[in-house]
């Protein structure tokens, strides 16, 4: 028995420093993205008007923001200490996760195994780096679920958990799903608990209440919600498999469109693995004490609720919410849910042998990371782009996408330099993702048509293949008697960032 308890402490101490390092690697590899601009930009403003910026936005609640505006003041805007918080928010998780492990006496096997799962995890290591609220909501969400499972088998931690659950839907709208889980949960197994519990979740409703008007007011006043989400695609099949490699693949994540979805060689022989564990665990379980099946069960509605919740409103609402990002909530019940049932195969040998695979298939991925080529994104190369526009040279920059726009500003911004940028509109064959667009309310970025150009000396910046003259946007500007005065061009994994300076 002491031997055991000392590997089982051994094991977690191994797991929770492996979990720390591989989010520490290769933290501040990549620039900040778009979304991560918005971040930072939302909590530069001041306390007077942050909360309405965000809530123009209409798609997040403010919380993030508002941790974020508080960080900065501490340490400022280097890159580390930004992608810091988001990673203090990540490694705190590990707190809630044994405290939920313990609660539902969960046997060494399936916490080790589930810590595994949860240590290796490609999105939840992602989104431990990024400057945006993921990791907050990972976090938030396992101490409600710890905390209510409390409640649920001592009746415990009731004001506590009210708390968090406010804090909780004040990081992220998927938040909900997770206090609906435990409502359902009460409904489900202990009615005799179903007033408190309404009173929990009519507390949260009352205190979220502000900011649902305040969101309100911005949508009423103009801000369009298709503009945030009209381009998430309803889902089907393709999207449900995308959740389940999400949920069990280690170490990749798709930085960008450009890269594969999943790592085909490790994802389908591990989903393939617990799958078949799964089922020889479910045959295995038949005799099993009520409270054991009652915990599966109460980890069943945690991952099923908000699937099934998040995929019907996708298809009945004017705009799909679906997004794997949103759904980390459930990676943690999940992993727990699958282990607990493969924990009870009866063979041994079996056991280790799901065991060792699931080793095995991780250290590959973690091999097959570690000699991918770091990644070059198209949107890193706006900002050394930007640093060649010398302060003495009075050009402005124009560009033709809000993306482009934005990483511009926030390069000039950021280098305390003024922000010459703007966007000319509707210039025949220049694409633009409709997923971006500079911030509502924000107008350090100008709009124009292109005959509102009058500069006799600007540069312009776009996505290419090459730098082409007989092809727009550049074709537009020669045809109207300019002529390219320089031209500079960085190489990324999706095409060339361009940018030509032009006179008459």
């Amino acid at each position: 028995m002491k031997n055991a308890r000392l590997f089982q402490i051994l094991a977690t101490a191994l797991l929770a420093a492996v979990y720390v390092a591989v989010r520490l690697q290769n933290l501040t590899t990549s620039c900040l993205w778009f979304d991560e601009i918005f971040s930072v930009h939302a909590a530069e403003h001041t306390w007077n008007t942050i909360l309405s910026f965000v809530a123009k936005d209409l798609i997040h609640p403010p919380l993030f923001y508002v941790f974020l505006k508080l960080w900065i003041a501490v340490g400022g805007e280097s890159i580390v200490w930004l992608r810091l918080l988001p990673l203090l928010f990540a490694v705190a998780a590990v707190v809630p996760f044994l405290l939920l492990c313990r609660e539902l006496r969960a046997n060494a096997w399936t916490r080790t195994i589930a810590f595994l799962l949860f240590a290796v995890n490609g999105s939840l290591i992602k989104y431990a780096q990024e400057v945006r609220m993921y990791s907050l909501l990972l976090c938030l969400s396992l101490f409600s679920t710890w905390l209510f499972v409390k409640y649920f088998h001592k009746g415990k931690s009731l004001r506590i958990l009210i708390i968090v659950n406010i804090l909780l839907v004040y990081s992220h709208y998927f938040g909900w799903f997770v206090v609906l889980s435990e409502v359902a949960a009460i409904v489900i197994f202990q009615r005799i608990k179903i007033r408190a519990i309404l009173l929990m979740f009519g507390i949260s409703a009352l205190a979220f209440a502000p900011w649902a008007a305040a969101v309100l007011i911005e949508a009423n006043a103009g801000s369009q919600i298709g503009q945030n989400i009209g381009w998430m695609i309803r889902p089907g099949i393709a999207q449900l498999l995308q959740l389940a490699f999400g949920m069990f693949e280690p170490f990749y994540f798709p930085g960008s469109s450009a890269e594969p979805l999943t790592i085909l060689t490790v994802s389908m022989p591990i989903l393939l693995t617990l799958a078949a564990g799964l089922i020889v665990g479910i045959i295995n379980d038949r005799q099993i004490e009520r409270e054991k099946f009652e915990t599966k069960r109460l980890l069943a509605i945690f991952v099923a609720l908000p699937v099934l919740a998040a995929f019907g409103l996708s298809w009945i609402l004017p705009y799909s919410i679906w997004g794997t990002r949103h759904l980390i909530i459930i990676f943690v019940p999940a992993a727990l849910f699958v282990t607990s049932l493969i924990g009870r195969i009866s063979s041994a040998t079996l056991k280790t042998a799901i065991v060792a695979v699931l080793c095995a298939l991780s250290g590959y991925a973690f091999y097959l990371q570690a000699q991918r080529a770091t990644p070059n994104y198209i949107w890193c190369a706006w900002e050394p782009m930007s640093a060649q526009v010398e302060d003495t040279v009075d050009a402005k920059v124009y560009v033709f996408e809000d993306l482009i726009a934005y990483h511009f500003w926030f390069a000039f911004h950021e280098s305390g330099r003024p922000a010459k940028v703007a966007k000319i509109r509707n210039v025949a064959g220049v694409a633009e993702d409709a997923a971006y667009f500079l911030p509502r309310g924000f107008s350090e970025v100008g709009t124009v048509e292109l005959g509102d150009v009058k500069d006799d000396r600007f540069w312009i910046a776009y996505r290419g293949e090459e730098i082409d003259e007989t092809a727009n946007p550049l074709q537009t500007f020669i045809s109207r008697g300019f002529h390219v005065a320089d031209r500079k061009m960085i190489a990324t994994d999706s095409g060339n960032a361009i940018m030509i300076l032009l006179e008459k």
